[in-house]
């Protein structure tokens, strides 16, 4: 009798392996079920970002953003897909009070929606934290040089490296998180000498996630929206590899035209008598 062989999530540790063989890592972000499921076969990992309290809800940052709405749309992506790694954003203010306020938070967001692991922002002092989530079986992916969830004390979205200690700085960060057992670090909106050197440093087990980074970088990661040309403004670092919004306001236009001049809907859009 033939073995039939089950197909299973990309797990936390499968990245690992694919920056041992030099494999490059792919991910975008998503909030609903039917454009993660659009995503599902082409990444690795999708992550549901807290991004979506400035893409969903028009926000002017991601700090408003609470656990119960991360839950929510980490739900609706785990239903869209099947492949890949889901990753949810911790939100400001759901792990930085003690490493216990972390875990409970981080096991809940595990526990409802099904993820397989959590990101948090912040470099080498919130290392601990990341040792003790990992130690408790929570993978944790990192997050340093532009951290949105820190806007207000780094005085807004700044590009990062170009200071004196900025290599050596970011460099820390991202020994003291991969140390502490994180399986992945997104390395957002650093010059691109100093996260070339950060992604190719010895030692750093942890597989580098560019946004805004180094070609470098084990992986590439954007905000979909961005990418798909959704958004009404993108970092210098997107590129846009679609017109979405283009192609949509076209399609509404055409619509409502057709409506108002009573085309819509024709005979093949209704239902005869029986």
């Amino acid at each position: 009798m033939s073995q039939v062989v089950q197909s299973r999530r990309i797990r936390a540790v499968d990245l690992a392996k694919r920056k041992a063989a030099g494999v490059k890592i792919i991910a975008l972000t998503a909030y609903h079920a039917h454009t993660a499921g659009i995503l599902d076969p082409h990444c690795d990992f999708i992550l549901v970002g807290d991004s979506l309290g400035m893409v969903m809800h028009g926000m002017e940052s991601t700090l408003p953003v609470t656990l119960e709405m991360m839950i929510v749309q980490a739900q609706a992506v785990i239903r869209g897909t099947s492949r890949a790694l889901i990753v949810v954003d911790m939100p400001f203010g759901s792990y930085e009070a003690s490493r216990e306020q972390a875990f409970l938070n981080a096991a809940r967001v595990l526990k409802e929606t099904g993820a397989g692991a959590i990101k948090m922002e912040g470099g080498a002092k919130f290392a601990d934290t990341v040792a003790f989530l990992v130690e408790r079986g929570i993978p944790v992916m990192g997050h340093i040089g532009l951290t949105p969830q820190s806007v207000n004390t780094m005085g807004g979205f700044r590009v990062q490296g170009r200071e004196a200690d900025g290599e050596a700085r970011l460099l820390a960060d991202a020994r003291a998180i991969s140390e502490a057992g994180a399986f992945a670090i997104v390395m957002e909106g650093i010059v691109e000498p100093v996260a070339r050197a950060i992604a190719t440093a010895p030692g750093i087990a942890a597989a580098t996630i560019g946004i805004g980074a180094s070609t470098a970088c084990d992986g590439q990661i954007l905000v979909l929206e961005d990418m798909l040309g959704l958004s009404d403004r993108v970092p210098k670092f997107v590129k846009q590899f679609g017109s979405l919004r283009t192609q949509i306001e076209g399609a509404v236009a055409a619509y409502a035209e057709e409506v108002r001049a009573g085309r819509f809907p024709a005979d093949e859009h209704t239902y005869p008598p029986a």
